[in-house]
Formats: C-alpha cells, sequence, structure tokens
C-alpha cells in the first residue's frame, strides 16, 4: 500500500539522496525515525568517501550512533531506493522491524529476505524518487553498477 506523497519522513530521505547528488555521489538518501523523531539521517557516501560500504542505509545508521536494541525494535528505516542485501542485513542484524522505500523499479533489493524475517515493508512507488535514479543511471552507468557490485 502506497503512502501518502507527503509523509515527512520519506521527504527528510529524498531530501538526504538530493544532498548525496548534489555532492557527486549516487542519491539514495535514508532516516531513521523512533518515536515519530528521525534519529539519523545519511545518503550514500562511496563516491565522496572511496567507500565500499556506506550506501545510504549504513550511512544514516552509522549517523544515528549506537542505540540500544530496545531504540532499533521501536524503529522505521525510510530510504529511497529498495536496499540491497547488504543494507537489508544491517536491517535485520539490529532488528529494525519496519522499512518504508521510496521506489523498487530501478532496483529490486532483498525485500523478500526483509519480509521473510519478518520485517513489515512498505513501497510508496515514489515518482521523484524514480526520477532521481533514473537520470543518475542513465548519466553514470559505470557508478552505478559499481555501487549495486555488477
Amino acid at each position: 500500500m502506497p503512502q501518502q506523497p507527503n509523509n515527512p519522513f520519506m521527504e527528510a530521505a529524498i531530501d538526504e539522496a538530493r544532498k548525496g547528488l548534489g555532492e557527486g555521489g549516487v542519491p539514495i538518501g535514508s532516516v531513521l525515525v523512533c518515536g515519530g523523531k528521525i534519529i539519523g539521517r545519511g545518503h550514500n557516501r562511496r563516491v565522496q568517501d572511496g567507500s565500499v560500504i556506506h550506501h545510504a542505509e549504513m550511512n544514516c545508521l552509522e549517523n544515528a550512533g549506537r542505540q540500544p536494541a530496545s531504540v532499533y525494535a521501536r524503529c522505521t528505516v525510510y530510504t529511497t531506493l529498495s536496499p540491497c542485501p547488504m543494507c537489508s542485513g544491517a536491517i535485520l542484524l539490529y532488528g529494525i522491524r519496519k522499512c518504508v522505500i521510496g521506489e523498487n523499479r530501478t532496483f529490486m533489493g532483498a525485500e523478500d529476505l526483509l519480509r521473510s524475517k519478518g520485517v513489515e515493508v512498505t513501497v510508496c512507488d515514489s515518482g521523484e524518487c524514480f526520477e532521481l535514479m533514473r537520470s543518475f543511471i542513465a548519466r553514470s552507468p559505470e557508478v552505478w553498477r559499481e555501487d549495486i557490485g555488477t
């Protein structure tokens, strides 16, 4: 079931994606929400930092800092793109129970894995998220292939 188009948490994730694009990186953003408040935000920083792991969700978790398991269990992660197996693994590792995805048309991540482990997955099918990725992939296919390991 798609989310309302004006969801403030997805808008914050999209802002992060735009920030990453503005820095010359891959336009994927993420926020971690607990109790109706953003406790972490991040964007894909692989290009900017020369990192192999700083996908948006990983960067977001890093920026949220250490949290007790009881906090992660109450969190929802918002991400502009379907999370890859690495990011999905982090969601599972920390016991995050909800994942809201901006779009999964340009890339289908490990959503089935998340669902199989009891994570509530919602795909918004955001046109804005789709267009950010579609445009980026058309302009920088080699960076995109590197990002997803192909």
